[in-house]
């Protein structure tokens, strides 16, 4: 309608501040061959902000700084949000035996000082499948997984059989619940020989590095996944978290390294 108002008026009748209006049209449009590299990655990871497409594009060796990247995600006008479904996966109302926490205050120097331990829930059609995911604090290395249709001790023994086939941890960090107090799990770290350490009643996040891993499974896979059934669940799960975590996703506390460098 400019052509047949002045811009003055016609921001005055919309209550737009012309400032607002002049705006979009001060930022240039990023270079064609970024954009591109962006959406590249974005492709494959759309959960990226602004840190981990600046480190991926550097380790593509694209010349580019942070201004430069921001400028193209907000050009791209990326916007997320994702809604929650509350499942309780913890049972600590249980007769086992409860050990105190060993990790407080502890400082981190080595692969497997302490690994962590926690249990998720996934939404399959009308019903729910759980995750049990084992992983080493220092490196951020998954250790060990297991995937059910139930929430019974067995999930997280799968796990820990598994992690321990790889390596044996000095710590095993994990919350309250029946399932890690269970004297089918606990066994199997004290005939290993590995300190048992668990949050304090009703202090979860005492198990924040456990906590945060399942909110990245959650936002960077589950979120973008259609899972047809159990099995296909089980394959994408596997491959993200042991080929695409493992050794392809950039992690900002590793110095944008993936877990396996």
């Amino acid at each position: 309608m400019k052509g047949e108002y002045p811009i003055r008026q016609l921001c005055a009748v919309l209550d737009c501040p012309r400032s607002s209006y002049y705006a979009p049209r001060q930022e240039k449009q990023p270079a064609k061959g970024l954009v591109e590299a962006v959406e590249a990655i974005l492709m494959r990871w759309p959960f990226y902000g602004y840190r981990r497409v600046l480190a991926q594009l550097k380790r593509q060796g694209v010349p580019v700084g942070e201004r430069a990247v921001r400028g193209v995600l907000r050009w791209l006008g990326m916007t997320r949000q994702v809604g929650r479904v509350r499942v309780v996966t913890t049972a600590s109302n249980h007769s086992h035996p409860r050990y105190p926490n060993q990790i407080r205050g502890l400082k981190l120097t080595a692969p497997d000082q302490v690994w962590v331990g926690d249990i998720t829930y996934i939404r399959l059609g009308k019903r729910f499948i759980y995750l049990a995911v084992i992983l080493d604090a220092f490196t951020r290395a998954v250790r060990g997984w297991a995937l059910s249709r139930s929430l019974e001790q067995a999930l997280t023994v799968a796990a820990l059989t598994q992690a321990l086939t790889k390596a044996v941890p000095f710590i095993f960090h994990s919350d309250q619940g029946s399932q890690y107090a269970s004297f089918a799990h606990t066994s199997l770290l004290l005939d290993a020989g590995v300190h048992i350490s668990m949050v304090d009643k009703a202090s979860p996040t005492e198990n924040a590095l456990a906590e945060r891993f399942i909110r990245t499974v959650k936002e960077e896979q589950v979120d973008y996944a259609d899972y047809h059934d159990f099995d296909d669940a089980y394959q994408q799960l596997k491959h993200w978290l042991e080929v695409e975590y493992m050794t392809e996703r950039v992690h900002s506390s590793l110095h944008y390294l993936t877990p396996a460098e």
